[in-house]
């Protein structure tokens, strides 16, 4: 699986973890306010989270484009491709 597709999934995986929490915060019984905390946290945890991840993607890509700068200038030897 390449890295945009890896990205995809996780995005897709955290959305849908957080659409998750969300619904049953919801639906679980308890005061607006505890309510509204909870959905506050969750929000705040999935956020981190997702930037978190984004962060650890845009450093993957980095690193792919200094590789391929590197191998295309001549100065470093190509790798095998991993299957």
């Amino acid at each position: 699986m390449n890295e945009s597709n890896v990205g995809k999934v996780l995005l897709g995986f955290l959305g849908g973890a957080a659409v998750g929490a969300a619904l049953g915060i919801l639906f679980a019984p308890a005061k607006g306010t505890v309510t509204r905390r909870r959905i506050s946290k969750t929000t705040r945890d999935f956020k981190n989270s997702v930037t978190e991840k984004l962060e650890d993607l845009v450093e993957s890509a980095e690193d792919l484009i200094d590789e391929i700068k590197e191998t295309a200038s001549g100065t470093k030897e190509p790798e095998p491709q991993k299957k």
